[in-house]
């Protein structure tokens, strides 16, 4: 029951970022110790699933009129076209940018996830580098807060 709940509040909070996984899944995990590595699935799957939802909605931003209407302005169509340069050819980049992003939070990985939709990224390098970055994420904050409850 606990796994689901976890995953429930990790997709919610992929898609409202005033819901703080972590913080919910440092104390699930302190209620029960022995399921960590099934809490981490849960909030890593969970994440994920909520930021597909704001991969795909980049993908199609451009039909919203008011974007349409943002994107014919001459600064933001030539910022996007320099987005849209640095990650067309540099898989590397682009995964590294996405990774980074999906584990520290900076820049913001729902904002990330957006802009990789909005610029085509491919949904496999997306979902691995999200995966990634959002468990190690996940398994640091619950084995660092561990750890300093234990110092004292």
């Amino acid at each position: 029951m606990l796994f689901w709940s976890v995953m429930g509040a990790s997709i919610a909070s992929a898609l409202v970022p005033l819901i703080n996984i972590e913080a919910i899944l440092v104390v699930s995990v302190s209620q029960a110790p022995g399921q960590l590595w099934g809490l981490l699935v849960a909030a890593t799957i969970g994440q994920m699933l909520g930021k597909i939802l704001w991969y795909w909605g980049g993908m199609h931003v451009d039909r919203a009129p008011w974007v349409h209407r943002q994107l014919e302005k001459p600064k933001v169509r030539a910022s996007l076209d320099k987005w849209h340069e640095r990650a067309e050819g540099r898989p590397w980049f682009t995964a590294g940018l996405l990774f980074i992003s999906a584990s520290t939070g900076i820049p913001p990985y729902a904002v990330t996830a957006v802009l990789a939709g909005t610029l085509r990224v491919p949904f496999w390098i997306f979902m691995v580098t999200g995966l990634l970055g959002r468990g190690l994420r996940f398994w640091a904050v619950v084995t660092g807060t561990s750890s300093l409850v234990h110092l004292f």
